[in-house]
């Protein structure tokens, strides 16, 4: 029973599959936590993952994904430490377990419930959208995109570095269609493009005349 509990980690950020989580580790019951993680990853036995949840005026989603720690990045004298995590798992919480320092979860994983997956121009639209607009965020025309085959989860890939606010993030998490997940992410990039266009024409009218008109 122990083992099948899975360490809970109420953040305010949303952690997506294959994503990649820098965290500080500086609270005693997180830093026991992720000894406990570390150790159960070193022997192979036990719990080597936590579950990162949105945490929200105290009260946590019950939606999250498992993250696994790639490695110890830093670690300081005080026992605080610095570590990389990726994303694996989507779970739901079915109860919370308050026994230890740090909350602990009995969780149900699940994947998408369906074969509804995008066909291949889809997919080619949404790498082609995504290509364009990270360009243009980061000013960057020629910057290289690299997307490697199988497209498995690429809803998340894709919207993983993009600057989505949590609740966007917190949704694509919980949706179980593959194909569901990348139109609405197709549709807000669409948005968050034409958003930009704007802005950044209102704001070369405002620096080339000083007057914000032609």
């Amino acid at each position: 029973m122990e083992e099948a509990l899975l360490p809970l980690f109420p953040l305010e950020v949303v952690l997506l599959p294959e994503e990649p989580l820098p965290l500080h580790i500086f609270e005693d019951r997180y830093k026991e936590m992720v000894a406990e993680c570390l150790e159960a990853k070193t022997k192979g036995l036990g719990q080597q993952e936590f579950g990162v949840v949105f945490a929200k005026e105290n009260e946590i989603c019950s939606v999250g994904c498992s993250a696994r720690i790639v490695n110890v990045t830093r670690k300081y004298e005080d026992g605080r430490m610095d570590i990389l995590t990726v994303g694996r798992r989507r779970f739901e919480i079915v109860l919370t377990n308050e026994e230890r320092s740090y909350l602990r979860g009995s969780v149900e994983f699940f994947d998408d419930d369906d074969a509804d997956t995008p066909g291949d121009s889809e997919a080619a639209s949404a790498i082609e959208l995504f290509t364009r607009f990270i360009r243009k965020l980061r000013q960057a025309s020629e910057m290289p995109i690299h997307l490697t085959r199988p497209y498995r989860y690429l809803s998340f890939r894709l919207a993983a570095p993009l600057p989505l606010d949590v609740e966007m993030k917190q949704q694509l998490l919980t949706i179980r269609s593959e194909a569901e997940r990348l139109r609405q992410l197709v549709s807000t990039m669409e948005f968050m493009s034409e958003q930009f266009d704007r802005i950044e024409k209102a704001r070369k009218r405002a620096g080339g005349n000083g007057h914000n008109r032609p």
